[in-house]
Order: structure tokens, then C-alpha cells, then sequence
């Protein structure tokens, strides 16, 4: 269940925590061969899984860029903001990939949120976000996000 605050009053009471642990979600062939075909990137580490299964990786890997987009649901299962006009996602302050994601793992996300600033109209909310891979220790990916809230 995510945490849920109030408006951006109920964001700016909130300040640093740490919102726990997204279920985890299944990385299929299908879902980056999607990928793949709307971002025009079909190189063979991610849609040839045999050619793949003799590369560096040992099978396909997902891209980067489809674990970065798929914070996008897992950080909706982290924290909800009622009674907002509209959220944005503002931009990203760092990301990083430090271990690949494998076909036919599961991800899920961790977050923390390392600052609240007023701006006008609104909040701004920074998160500590990583991509954690079931069985492994190294995240797939590392970023800190910035989303902003509005009355």
C-alpha cells in the first residue's frame, strides 16, 4: 500500500522518509521487444535472444532507458498525493545503470524522499529512487527524481 498524504500541505508536513519497496514486476521478452519498437533502439543485446545468449549479458537485457520509465508505475505504488490540481515529473537530478536487467527477472523500486520545498503554487519533491533486481545486489538503476505538485 503506498503512503498517502493530503495536498501539498500534507507533502510539506511529510519531509524526509523513506517510502519502502514497490511489488515486484516481471521483465518479459515482449515487454522490451514493445520498447524496442517505440524508441527505434533494436540493438541485438535486447531483441536477439539468441545472439544474445553468446554476448556479454548471457541472454537479452532490457534497455536502460525501459527500467528508468518503468520507475513511472512502481513510484505511483510508493506515495499518493490526494487532493492535488496536477503532478508533474519536473526532471531527473542523476541516473545511473550500475547492473543489467535480465529477461526473465523481476524489479522492483525503493524510494526515499530526500527533500520538500515549497514553490509557488505547489511542492517540490525530490526522491532517492533505485531499480532493485530480485536476487542480486547491485541496482539496475540509480536516480533521483524531481516531481512537483500543485494545489
Amino acid at each position: 500500500m503506498p503512503r498517502t498524504v493530503t495536498g501539498v500541505a500534507g507533502l510539506l508536513d511529510l519531509g524526509a522518509v523513506d517510502l519502502g519497496h514497490s511489488s515486484w514486476l516481471a521483465i518479459g521478452q515482449d515487454r522490451v521487444n514493445t520498447f524496442a519498437d517505440a524508441t527505434d533502439d533494436h540493438q541485438w543485446i535486447h531483441v536477439d535472444p539468441e545472439r544474445a545468449a553468446a554476448g556479454p549479458f548471457g541472454g537479452t537485457v532490457a534497455h536502460g532507458y525501459l527500467t528508468l520509465s518503468l520507475l513511472i508505475p512502481l513510484w505511483s505504488e510508493l506515495l499518493t498525493v490526494a487532493d492535488v490540481a496536477m503532478a508533474v515529473n519536473y526532471g531527473l537530478n542523476k541516473v545511473r545503470f550500475p547492473a543489467p536487467v535480465h529477461v526473465g527477472s523481476r524489479i522492483r523500486a525503493h524510494g526515499a524522499i530526500a527533500s520538500v520545498a515549497e514553490v509557488k503554487g505547489g511542492a517540490e519533491v525530490v526522491v532517492d529512487l533505485s531499480v532493485e533486481i530480485e536476487g542480486q545486489e547491485k541496482p539496475a538503476c540509480a536516480a533521483q527524481a524531481v516531481y512537483r505538485f500543485f494545489a
